[in-house]
């Protein structure tokens, strides 16, 4: 048996959390046991649960691959853990691996959930891998061309992460778009511009919107040039956002189009897994560069309390992390 010294943060109802006692399946033989070393907070989505505004409509499609109980609450939710095997296959037995699974001590998944490491990526900064594995899906979807105009409105971590991928597109030329000043200094960081909405550059060629605001998307539409593709990786819970169409949305032709991380972007589906896309994910996190996203850090036992604080608007982080003893 695995036993049951394992214990994990549940929503209990909207607004609190808690610690639980787990107690562990036994594995089968294409299982392995983790042993958690940190998580990351997915701020846009899981203070949205956290509050309990996930839409009844979402109910099943918002599910994380390794929930427990239901929307909304009590609730097991999450998807960005990294830890060690501890045992399974030979060939994962000690290796540091990322699953999509909730903050947890230790748990027992299949084999086949599990991520390797690149031996020269650290662990602490894998916590990224899911809001990166969405930001690459959601270029792939804006498909930036050599030269392009790009503004990123929302420098969230995924905007952040968006706008430093585009960043590597020849001669783009990226701008993040963000009404907190104070995410300038992240900006420069990752090499791209930055502004504050009254002094974003207008006339982009391509808009990505990551605010999650109906201010942001209104600021996104502002921005685009005449012909332009505004993509919208937001996602509103059950807010219902108001667009200014009846301004210069017509007369600019301007399209606005979805990208959500669950199917893989349409021109990449006939050749890419979500393996795949994971395991480049992975590969590009091996830039230290993209520690400057992680903002914050909270004990496993503190998570109660850091999840309900990050869930003001007026609390600045970016991806704030959770450390496991």
């Amino acid at each position: 048996m695995a036993g049951d010294d394992a214990r994990s943060f549940w929503i209990a109802e909207p607004g609190r959390g808690e610690i639980r006692a787990e107690k562990l399946r036994a594995p089968s033989a294409d299982d392995a046991v983790v042993r958690t070393l940190f998580s990351g907070i997915s701020r846009g989505t899981e203070t949205l649960v956290f509050k309990g505004a996930v839409p009844r409509s979402e109910f099943e499609r918002m599910r994380a691959p390794f929930q427990a109980g239901a929307f909304p609450a009590p609730v097991k939710y999450g998807y960005s853990n990294v830890g060690v095997v501890e045992s399974g296959p030979a060939a994962l037995a000690g290796r540091h691996v990322f699953c999509l699974y909730p903050h947890q001590t230790r748990y027992v998944v299949p084999a086949a959930a599990l991520h390797v490491l690149p031996d020269d990526l650290p662990p602490a900064r894998a916590v990224l891998a899911a809001n990166l594995e969405t930001a690459v899906n959601g270029v792939w979807d804006a498909a930036p061309r050599v030269g392009d105009r790009v503004a990123v409105v929302g420098a969230g971590t995924v905007g952040c992460l968006v706008a430093w991928l585009a960043a590597r597109v020849a001669g783009c030329e990226v701008q993040l778009v963000d009404v907190d000043a104070r995410k300038s200094a992240v900006a420069a960081r990752l090499g791209v511009g930055f502004a504050v909405p009254a002094g974003a550059a207008r006339d982009a060629d391509l808009v990505v919107h990551a605010s999650g605001s109906e201010s942001g998307l209104a600021t996104a539409l502002e921005l685009a040039a005449f012909e332009a593709t505004i993509l919208e990786m937001s996602w509103y819970g059950d807010r219902r956002p108001a667009l200014p169409l009846g301004e210069a949305f017509h007369s600019r032709r301007l399209t606005i189009k979805s990208s959500q991380v669950g199917a893989i972007a349409s021109a990449q589906r006939a050749r890419w897994s979500t393996q795949r896309r994971m395991q480049l994910a992975l590969r590009f996190l091996r830039d230290a560069t993209l520690d400057a996203l992680i903002t914050g850090e909270s004990a496993f036992d503190d998570l109660p309390a850091a999840l309900a604080r990050l869930a003001s608007p007026s609390e600045y982080t970016l991806c704030h992390r959770i450390r496991y003893s």
